[in-house]
């Protein structure tokens, strides 16, 4: 069976911890009694509904979007990210018919296996460019080039938007880290814009999947964040076009 090949990885995740310590990792924004000071250890507390059900609060996503997860059918990588992706979707209840992918290196094999899992597929090459039109979306986007992350704020560019979108991807504060600052704002000005209005928490470091998961945080936007912004954040909002931009990172439209 064409499948099989992740019934293996989603039974590593769970039976090596790394799915329980994901989601308690992510969790403990949820785990604080009113009266703590401090966290309660997330062990404590076990997690109900995986790596995203904090930033989220009280709304869980009503439909998931999936970028980049690359060629799973002859990469041990991909597999594991995928795995993971199911299990987010089974425990945060969204119907795989909710969740959408693209990548424009999925083969036809791949492409098939994918809604023979209920899953569906997206049409073409949105670069990232997806908006959420009110309704709370996690999108998982592990290793994806910074121009996608970029798009997806730009399309979603108001306080309503993103207080609504959760993203699992690379680390917006390594992205800070590694970039000069006027190279980020150049090219990733959305990225640069949104970091004083963003709350991020990476997944934990497992030597199994230091290769799958490096880099990898959990982030979302609450409102009253956003809201502290200056006005002026919020006026520009013109269509990136990387010009100037040397390395892209991504396929765009029209290149697959």
């Amino acid at each position: 069976a064409p499948l099989t090949p992740l019934s293996p990885r989603r039974d590593d995740l769970l039976s090596s911890g790394f799915w329980a310590a994901s989601a308690g990792e992510c969790g403990e924004r949820g785990v604080r009694d009113s009266g703590d000071s401090e966290p309660r250890p997330a062990a404590l507390t076990p997690p109900p509904a995986g790596a995203v059900r904090a930033p989220l609060g009280s709304e869980p996503p009503a439909r998931c979007v999936c970028y980049g997860l690359g060629r799973f059918g002859r990469c041990p990588i991909a597999r594991y990210q995928l795995a993971f992706l199911l299990l987010l979707l089974d425990e945060l209840r969204v119907p795989p018919a909710r969740c959408a992918l693209f990548d424009p290196a999925f083969s036809a094999w791949e492409a098939a296996a994918l809604r023979a899992l209920g899953l569906c597929l997206l049409p073409e090459n949105e670069e990232g460019k997806h908006g959420i039109e009110g309704v709370t979306t996690l999108f998982y986007m592990v290793h994806c080039g910074k121009a996608l992350y970029n798009n997806l704020l730009w399309s979603n560019w108001s306080p309503a938007a993103l207080s609504k979108l959760v993203i699992i991807g690379n680390s917006f504060r390594g992205i800070e880290e590694r970039l000069l600052s006027r190279i980020l704002e150049r090219d990733y000005s959305y990225i640069a814009k949104v970091l004083k209005g963003v709350e991020e928490v990476a997944l934990p470091s497992h030597p199994r999947y230091l290769d799958t998961f490096n880099d990898t945080s959990v982030h979302w936007f609450p409102l009253d964040k956003l809201q502290e912004l200056s006005p002026e954040v919020w006026d520009f909002v013109e269509e990136p076009m990387y010009q100037d931009c040397e390395d892209l990172e991504i396929i765009r439209k029209g290149e697959e």
